[in-house]
């Protein structure tokens, strides 16, 4: 069996160190080289042709954020983060996976309770996940978002009386799901029904991602609240850490956040979202499946379908990593299977009562 080559590149020895020990701890991965700047990390490349990188965001000489644009640019491959996450970090490493970094891990891991071996089994999970990445949906994120401007530029309003009221659009994502929902919400327009989702993140990360993902789209993406009423043109992100559900208020919906066990070994979960989103809202919740790891979601997505829910699910080829999608349409929860560049659309004309209510994108 071919192990996975890895790359280290990192400024401090004492972390090249480490992240060797690691990977090299796995039997199914090797590190054939460090690196402690860009600039060695280049010839590097060139010389052992490593299957993925390591990659640090501050070094000296050329930042991890260059480097990886370069990168990107010139010869994609697949780059595991470690990064900081501090609210600078966070953002530096938010920047890496709209460039197309695979993920990243936190530093920080290494302080908390059972740090080394939490730490090492993050590292090894995701540089064996990196290495079975579609490459080409990591490379083409950004270069989607841009050619998707023209379009953006023409989107227009759902004409007024088309649209379905008490529609509530229910969307999970993981790993690739940040650059996913940065797609999708950029192309929704600002009269849109409210979209809530539950994106596997860490806390440090939520409120970071919700600036970005508002900058870039018409409809106002926050981080939820617990109370805060669900508002038609408002897009909702669970906060790291938090199950996000839905409850009835009158005649509306507020956002309720919950800090009860992790489902699916994720808080926020995609399953706790959908199985509220179906109770409150019932047949008229829409149901959307991202690229991610695992099958969080792929049950509640079934439940929804079941019910009476529209769901849509994203195809392989346009998954950077087809797991839970995978797992959906598996059981059968997936309605309409589409590529990424296809899912606004589709999300538009499902929530007009004529798909003629909207101009094709």
């Amino acid at each position: 069996m071919k192990l996975i080559s890895v790359l280290v590149i990192d400024d401090s020895a004492l972390m090249r160190k480490l992240l060797t020990g690691v990977i090299n701890g796995d039997p199914r991965m090797e590190v054939v080289g460090t690196a402690e700047d860009p600039y060695v990390a280049r010839e590097q490349i060139k010389q052992l042709n490593p299957d993925v990188l390591t990659l640090d965001i501050e070094m000296p000489k050329m930042n991890g954020i260059t480097f990886l644009r370069n990168l990107m640019r010139l010869r994609p491959m697949p780059v595991v983060m470690v990064s900081t996450l501090t609210e600078k970090g966070a953002s530096a490493t938010l920047e890496s996976l709209e460039l197309g970094a695979f993920d990243y891990v936190a530093k920080s891991t290494l302080q908390e309770d059972w740090g080394i071996d939490k730490f090492a089994k993050l590292v090894v999970e995701k540089v064996h996940m990196a290495s079975l990445a579609n490459i080409n949906a990591l490379a083409q994120s950004s270069l989607l978002l841009a050619m998707d401007e023209e379009k953006r530029q023409r989107l227009t309003a759902i004409e007024t009386g088309r649209l379905k009221q008490g529609t509530i659009i229910a969307i999970g994502s993981s790993t690739g799901g940040t650059e996913a929902l940065n797609q999708i919400l950029s192309m929704m327009p600002a009269n849109a029904p409210p979209i809530v989702i539950a994106q596997h993140i860490p806390a440090t990360f939520s409120a970071s991602l919700a600036r970005r993902l508002n900058d870039g789209s018409a409809m106002k993406v926050i981080e939820a609240i617990d109370g805060g009423e669900i508002l038609p043109g408002h897009a909702y992100l669970a906060p790291g850490n938090c199950h996000m559900t839905l409850r009835r208020r009158g005649h509306g919906y507020i956002c309720r956040l919950l800090q009860t066990e992790k489902v699916n070994r994720h808080r926020p979960s995609v399953d706790v979202l959908f199985d509220s989103v179906l109770g409150e809202v019932g047949s008229l919740a829409i149901g959307v499946i991202l690229t991610g790891m695992g099958a969080d979601g792929a049950e509640g997505l079934l439940r929804m379908r079941e019910a009476g829910c529209q769901t849509v699910g994203q195809d392989e080829h346009s998954s950077v990593v087809y797991g839970m999608p995978r797992a959906a349409k598996n059981l059968g929860a997936v309605e309409f299977q589409l590529p990424l560049s296809k899912i606004p659309q589709k999300l538009l004309d499902l929530c007009v009562t004529s798909e003629s209510g909207v101009r094709a994108l």
